[in-house]
């Protein structure tokens, strides 16, 4: 799942979140031209699997809430 928080980079928001403990992957995740036409200059990606469980997006979403807090 590819997402961009109003105001924060996605950089930014992989590195807090690295610091959470939450592993995401920011960039232009094998879609550049895209992200290109439609003037986005990266997205933050989560990958949830089969070993994904509901505390998982729960630390994802609560890591989400803290990056608005800084960049709000």
């Amino acid at each position: 799942m590819s997402f961009a928080i109003d105001g924060a980079h996605p950089h930014d928001v992989g590195t807090i979140l690295d610091h959470e403990g939450i592993a995401v992957r920011a960039g232009h995740h094998c879609a550049q031209p895209v992200m290109d036409r439609f003037g986005v200059p990266a997205t933050t990606r989560a990958s949830f699997g089969l070993h994904s469980d509901y505390d998982d997006v729960d630390t994802l979403v609560s890591g989400i809430k803290l990056v608005q807090e800084i960049f709000g």
